[in-house]
């Protein structure tokens, strides 16, 4: 099933999982060379885009080693998933330097006013927010009434697509539901398609979320087009 949603330029807030900028097989140049690619193009339309990282896989490689290594807390292990989504960042923010606000952003509250470019980019915040929270929290100061979720899933499933053959996809499905399969509690490197608390955030706020596969950039290009596109809404 395909989505179509009528859309005029305006800011778009983008959370950009870190398993498509640092799968685990190393950084992605060709992603994002592509998603660079996609961005100027729409920018010329009239798009304004602010961009937030994941940490993927490099925030899983730094987690491990330190459990492995000794005894952590939550918050220890938050902190090397933040900074590794701010080197994500600084490695987004230097390949869009052209068209980027020159400094990337850390705090979803502070102020914008010098922001003139036609890109954000930001990243992780403090321990118990994920990119998804800062993401939900930039759309809701922007009045921005969705956040393009970018993945490396084609929808969101009823289960693990992974390990269960019988996962079902959705095409729609409401906050309510899509909170009672995710729950309400953040746990550092946690993988569930947008995260309970930024959920919780969107929910309250009103703001939709839309899930699409990252691998595919023409999905985000249609959706940006006013286009039919392939993926999962969320709170539609």
């Amino acid at each position: 099933m395909k989505h179509k949603h009528t859309v005029q330029p305006s800011t778009l807030i983008i959370s950009v999982g870190g398993s498509l900028v640092a799968p685990s097989e190393g950084i992605d140049h060709a992603f994002l060379k592509d998603f660079k690619k996609l961005v100027s193009k729409q920018i010329k339309k009239g798009w304004r885009f602010v961009i937030v990282v994941g940490g993927g896989s490099t925030a899983r490689q730094y987690q491990e080693a330190a459990r492995k290594a000794g005894k952590l807390t939550r918050d220890d292990l938050d902190w090397l998933g933040i900074h590794s989504t701010r080197l994500n960042g600084h490695l987004m923010r230097t390949v869009l330097r052209d068209v980027a606000y020159p400094v990337m952003i850390k705090d979803p509250t502070c102020e914008l006013k010098k922001w003139k470019q036609p890109v954000l980019v930001a990243a992780g915040w403090k321990p118990g927010w994920s990119t998804d929270y800062v993401a939900t929290r930039l759309a809701k100061r922007l009045n921005a009434k969705i956040v393009v979720n970018l993945s490396n899933i084609d929808y969101v499933y009823t289960k693990d697509p992974r390990t269960n053959p019988d996962a079902e996809r959705i095409c729609e499905i409401s906050w309510k539901e899509f909170r009672k399969m995710v729950g309400n509690e953040w746990d550092p490197g946690m993988n569930v398609p947008f995260d309970p608390v930024a959920s919780r955030l969107a929910h309250q706020s009103g703001i939709m979320v839309a899930v699409l596969n990252g691998k595919n950039l023409k999905n985000v290009d249609d959706l940006l087009n006013g286009k039919s596109f392939q993926g999962t809404m969320i709170g539609a």
